[in-house]
């Protein structure tokens, strides 16, 4: 990577954690030169990324239930990246972007005009501004205390710090979605697994307290609709902050044998729920988990070639069959822009396994969304992750709507958050913990 474009030093250590928040001066820096998550308020010096202005309007004639409009659907083209001019813009792409490139001669990467869409309430940046003076992390990395709503490191100090801003992001407090996932074959040939899924984000659940989310991050359940010969099981996962400490709670309810069971390998490397082993455990929502396999380095901030503002994929009545094509998805339906990302870099611990030897993260500065994260397997690219993302602007969140996952080994990947034809996203969800235990799941399992 061209180190003229890093805005940080690339000597921050991997194994550097901070023990100590960032000075009261350094936190009144959020919502000033920095916006109230931390990223730089300032458009670059060219121009090509604007200054940050804010919450964008919601685009006239939305409704509640939606598939959301795109607020810049009269953009057009700047310039396409293909393999013939990919060494141009080099500097500005992945490592899997460039292999992308190289190995599939009909991807490609149409680039448009940038645009910081991305929003969260209000009460999610006032809790930021605190947290920057009181959060810290615990336990060698693998958790974090003195903080909870906001995020807890606006103003990052290694890469540790940034990985547990994209673990905590706001994603609303209850939601709910029906997704598709597939994985097709070099052919393009594929079959679709229908899941629902529910989540509730006890981490910025209004007025919670450290102690009262009693370390749990996350309450999920994911229910599998179709095909029939999987339809009817559902896992329930309590998504522990630290789990070195104390690990993932999951349980499965098997409608074949009608029992609710333990599920102990949803962590790490195990595979992904019917993904055809085309992605881990961890690699769902682009990263989750414990992160204490890793040694984890802060490279630094970059301006680089990104998926954004992903409405043309994210369309209503859309259907599979023109999103996915042999090899890749159809690039034409994708959107490239201009962004600052944090670049971590991951390598595996001695002494630790893992499928994934080494991971390079590409971070929103606005958000904290993974965008992109580069996996190899001993010394060489295996496979390459993107998130399509858009702001779901009815609820103020920035998240994905397509996740694809690409084993360049194979030639293959899978794509998870096909909703084009199902209901929205419904982030008016009203839930409990009390709705996420495993006597809860038998009665659910049992109708």
């Amino acid at each position: 990577m061209n180190k003229k474009f890093f805005l940080l030093s690339a000597l921050l250590s991997t194994a550097l954690v901070s023990q100590a928040a960032i000075s009261a001066a350094d936190a009144s820096r959020l919502g000033n030169d920095l916006t109230p998550l931390g990223g730089e308020k300032a458009g670059s010096a060219d121009g090509a990324i604007p200054a940050w202005s804010g919450t964008p309007a919601i685009p006239a004639g939305y409704k509640a239930g939606d598939h959301h409009p795109d607020p810049f659907a009269s953009d057009s083209v700047k310039f396409t990246i293909t393999a013939a001019n990919a060494d141009q813009y080099a500097d500005k792409l992945t490592a899997g972007h460039l292999a992308l490139l190289k190995a599939y001669p009909t991807y490609k990467m149409p680039v448009y005009a940038s645009h910081r869409s991305a929003s969260n309430p209000q009460r999610i940046y006032d809790a930021t501004k605190q947290n920057a003076a009181t959060a810290n992390l615990t336990g060698d990395g693998n958790g974090i205390t003195g903080s909870v709503i906001g995020t807890p490191f606006p103003i990052p100090q290694n890469g540790l710090e940034v990985i547990w801003n994209h673990l905590t992001r706001y994603r609303g407090v209850a939601a709910t979605r029906n997704i598709g996932q597939a994985a097709p074959q070099r052919n393009g040939s594929y079959s679709t697994v229908e899941f629902e899924d529910e989540f509730l984000f006890n981490y910025v659940r209004e007025g919670i307290t450290e102690q009262e989310m009693n370390n749990v991050l996350i309450f999920f359940k994911q229910a599998v609709v179709a095909p029939a010969r999987l339809a009817g099981t559902i896992l329930v996962v309590h998504e522990t902050m630290d789990q070195v400490k104390e690990k993932r709670r999951a349980w499965v309810y098997n409608a074949g044998q009608r029992r609710v069971r333990l599920a102990p390998s949803v962590e790490y490397d195990n595979p992904g729920t019917a993904a055809d082993n085309m992605r881990t455990s961890d690699q769902f929502d682009m990263f989750n988990g414990a992160p204490d396999r890793y040694d984890w380095k802060l490279v630094g901030k970059k301006e680089m070639y990104v998926p954004y503002n992903s409405y043309k994929l994210h369309q209503k009545g859309l259907k599979n069959d023109e999103i996915l094509k042999p090899l890749h998805i159809n690039q034409d339906l994708t959107r490239y822009e201009l962004h600052r990302v944090w670049v971590v870099d991951a390598t595996l611990k001695s002494g630790t396994s893992h499928l994934y030897a080494r991971r390079t993260f590409y971070i929103d500065e606005d958000s904290w969304q993974i965008l992109a994260v580069d996996q190899y397997k001993d010394k060489e690219l295996y496979r390459v992750s993107e998130a399509h993302c858009i702001n779901y602007y009815d609820a103020q969140v920035f998240w994905s709507t397509l996740e694809v996952h690409t084993d360049l080994s194979a030639g293959r990947y899978l794509a998870i958050g096909l909703d084009n034809n199902n209901k929205m996203y419904d982030f008016s969800l009203s839930r409990t913990p009390g709705d996420y235990t495993a006597a809860r799941l038998r009665q659910e399992g049992v109708r």
